[in-house]
């Protein structure tokens, strides 16, 4: 049995930094709801075709854009997934800190784009503040955090361990991960334990290209990640980590559905639907930690995996 962990991104963006109070009710729309003429696919969509096929979402919240637009719609989105009985967990974009209208840290003016840009001691106060923030938005049980970007490093898992968070998400080996400082020298594509938090990297892989691909919705065809999946299981890992984010079901432009990642979701569901014997659905709430002490190489895709994909993407790019 292989534990995949869907995990979905939750955050809004208003496309710049000018006129952010008027931009914002459309972002929030666009982001969250997904609206089209052809109906809705963001989160509520999402939430819907995971409980349609029995399955467990991860749904990693950005709470920090609240900090200037109040309260009201980060509890929107945090009771639209509890009441699908959906996990909530904690994501944190520091782009947000400059922006609110109360300081969240003492001293600091302009934009810095990563947490890993921040000492252990502000980001400690950060992760606090988001805590905070989704306590009172209606999520208590918060024990999983995954970094804007994926851009974290060493004294982000001590501040997740000094705010009493067990699992981290934020090593991503085809960004930041080589550079975090954890493990210096190897490539984590399993669960490891780094003092007392538990780092459950993003599921990466080989395509035959240059460099490594992570498993995300927009970035691998279904026959990739089928593939991958399978692989994974027969070759004894522990984990999957797939990316998703609540407005991915749209094309770029945020204003008609993408049918192409549409189906991609679509037949991922159903296929761990009919193979629940094999592959388990799981979040971080309850979860038994695994951890272990040497890494495995990345997992690789046939290069006609990866010739599928692109030929699927270039139709993307130019016809949605």
């Amino acid at each position: 049995m292989l534990n995949v962990y869907f995990t979905v991104d939750v955050e809004i963006w208003c496309n710049s930094w000018v006129n952010l109070d008027e931009k914002f009710p459309q972002a929030f729309r666009e982001y969250i709801y997904g609206p089209t003429g052809k109906g809705d696919f963001g989160l509520p969509y999402q939430l819907r075709v995971l409980n349609d096929h029995g399955l467990k979402g991860v749904f990693f919240v950005e709470p920090l854009f609240s900090t200037r637009f109040g309260a009201q719609p980060l509890a929107e989105i945090v009771g639209l997934i509890r009441e699908a009985k959906q996990e909530v967990q904690l994501h944190l974009h520091t782009e947000w800190v400059d922006e609110a209208k109360v300081p969240l840290l003492i001293g600091i003016q302009g934009k810095r784009q990563h947490l890993m840009y921040f000492s252990e001691n502000e980001q400690a106060t950060l992760i606090k503040t988001g805590l905070r923030l989704m306590h009172e938005a209606g999520s208590t049980e918060i024990n999983a955090f995954r970094a804007g970007s994926f851009a974290f490093n060493v004294d982000t898992l001590r501040a997740l361990n000094t705010n009493g968070i067990t699992f981290d998400s934020s090593y991503n080996a085809s960004q930041f991960g080589l550079n975090s400082g954890v493990l210096p020298g190897e490539t984590i594509v399993e669960p490891i334990k780094w003092n007392d938090v538990y780092e459950y990297p993003m599921t990466v892989f080989n395509d035959g290209t240059s460099g490594l691909r992570h498993a995300q919705l927009t970035a691998c065809s279904f026959s990739e990640m089928e593939g991958l999946l399978w692989k994974a299981l027969e070759s004894g890992r522990t984990s999957f980590v797939i990316l998703s984010h609540s407005f991915e079901m749209l094309n770029r432009a945020r204003k008609m559905p993408d049918p192409i990642v549409i189906s991609r979701f679509q037949k991922l569901c159903a296929f761990m639907h009919k193979n629940r014997d094999s592959f388990c659905m799981q979040g971080f709430h309850d979860l038994v930690p695994h951890a272990l002490q040497t890494q495995p190489t990345p997992l690789t895709s046939p290069i006609w995996r990866t010739g599928i994909r692109m030929l699927e993407q270039a139709y993307s790019r130019k016809f949605i």
